[in-house]
């Protein structure tokens, strides 16, 4: 579960991990607000605006007006995605920028053409930067260890740096049965070429965002740019949230920060029925059980000339219930040329996932054509319950008809 950047600050602000005061605000005259109150009248004289997206590579994004497409100006400049004020009237011109971008589209290198809304932002004071960092902890699942990377080429997508300057990138695995060292967070210090009160800042700073990360059960937590101020100090100037889902229970207060407006429909609608559904851009919809046997599937119709247009693993339960709603999940997304079900009767009976299917297609009405391939338990007796239904199936006897069945549908 992603959050937003403001979201993921406050937490990190009760770890004690070093971010600067900010607050998020959702409309222009909130903007002024909270400018002059809780900034200019604090004496602080330089306000960053930051567009709060699921996304990256917001301070390169252009904001487009939602209804003409068209990009957004002041000052006779496109607006973007972050905006740093620190001359004039500051409240007013954070007001105007927050006008401008608010229920406009942001477009990044991570949205593409189509953006994504900007429904709130996070105003946030300014500080002196000596230098900018990358810092990140997420699970190795080659090793099954956390790893920490730190870079001195921060503010920068890291994937350009680990193509180009991969030597930049240090890495320290943790062990999880000792934790993280004192000697490790010595040593990235050491390789970022740190000295003085930079040197025990970032060895304070990279325990204490440790300690967070495991303790808030993240999947990956991400600090670009992490910064160094003219004194020395290191501070949190941007922070991405993953949290590990399955962890979700030990943190039900977590579940209260999820925005789904940042999430496509068809996969909130998917949760609500404990699917495990993700969007992609095909036009074949797969529903198997077992993610390895769905992504199989998915490679398989890639292979034969198709394009998987989701993941969906209806699970081992594979009922009546969760059968129509998986159809009309997938139905719902007009990309959808054909349905390509696919399910091995292992723990559910392939007679008694035939019947759901038929009884599903009862419910839902679906007007592209269906492949079906069931293989396990019962799988001559679920053959004959599609053949006998009276409905239109496509029914295939190997992965590879399947998938080739699927193919022939689309070139008709």
């Amino acid at each position: 579960m992603n959050i937003h950047e403001y979201q993921a600050k406050e937490l990190l602000r009760r770890y004690n991990v070093p971010v600067l005061k900010g607050k998020p605000i959702f409309s222009a005259d909130e903007a002024w607000n909270i400018t002059k109150t809780e900034f200019i009248d604090n004496g602080i004289n330089v306000v960053v605006l930051k567009s709060q997206i699921h996304a990256g590579g917001r301070g390169k994004g252009v904001i487009h007006n939602t209804a003409t497409k068209e990009v957004v100006e002041l000052y006779g400049k496109p607006v973007r995605g972050v905006t740093v004020i620190h001359d004039g009237d500051i409240a007013g011109k954070a007001k105007e920028y927050a006008q401008a971008t608010i229920d406009n589209t942001l477009v990044t290198i991570q949205t593409g053409e189509a953006g994504k809304v900007v429904r709130r932002m996070f105003i946030e004071e300014g500080c002196n930067i000596a230098h900018e960092y990358y810092c990140s902890i997420l699970l190795d699942r080659d090793t099954s260890r956390n790893i920490i990377m730190v870079s001195t080429e921060g503010g920068m997508d890291i994937e350009e740096v680990a193509e180009h300057s991969p030597e930049k990138i240090l890495k320290e695995y943790v062990d999880p049965c000792i934790g993280f060292q004192q000697f490790q967070a010595r040593r990235l210090a050491f390789g970022l070429g740190l000295s003085g009160a930079a040197f025990k800042s970032f060895v304070s700073f990279i325990d204490t965002l440790y300690s967070a990360y495991e303790d808030m059960d993240c999947s990956m937590l991400e600090i670009n740019p992490l910064v160094v101020t003219n004194d020395g100090a290191f501070i949190a100037l941007d922070a991405k949230v993953n949290f590990d889902d399955n962890a979700l229970y030990r943190h039900s207060e977590y579940v209260e920060l999820r925005d789904i407006e940042e999430e496509d429909p068809l996969e909130v609608e998917a949760s609500k029925f404990n699917l495990n559904y993700i969007k992609l851009d095909g036009n074949v919809g797969c529903m198997v059980n077992g993610a390895g046997l769905a992504m199989a599937t998915m490679d398989i119709i890639q292979l034969a000339g198709g394009k998987p247009a989701n993941f969906l693993d209806v699970g081992g339960g594979a009922n009546v219930e969760r059968i129509a709603n998986a159809f009309r999940i997938m139905t719902n997304d007009p990309a959808v040329e054909c349905v390509l079900i696919n399910i091995f009767g292992g723990i559910v009976r392939c007679d008694r996932v035939a019947n759901g299917i038929v009884q599903a297609l009862q419910q839902v009405s679906v007007s592209t054509p269906v492949i079906v391939r069931l293989e396990g338990t019962n799988a001559i007796e679920a053959g004959e319950i599609l053949k006998n239904s009276g409905m239109e199936f496509l029914v295939a006897t190997t992965l590879e008809d399947a998938a080739n069945k699927v193919t022939q549908a689309l070139s008709k």
